[in-house]
């Protein structure tokens, strides 16, 4: 299922899982945690994995 995000663009139901996820295990931000997704796909470990490796650079 999509849903239409601010922007004009269309938002996965499970986008929105893995948004909540990341904001909460990697402390990211709603707009990094969209563009990481976007970047990397929809893998859950995957996700982690960078956004752990992404907090640690900074």
């Amino acid at each position: 299922m999509r849903e239409h995000a601010g922007d004009g663009s269309q938002v996965r139901t499970d986008d929105k899982q893995l948004v909540a996820l990341l904001k909460e295990k990697a402390g990211m931000s709603e707009a990094e945690a969209f563009e990481l997704i976007k970047e990397v796909g929809h893998d859950r470990n995957s996700l982690l994995r960078e956004a752990r490796f992404l907090k640690s650079r900074h």
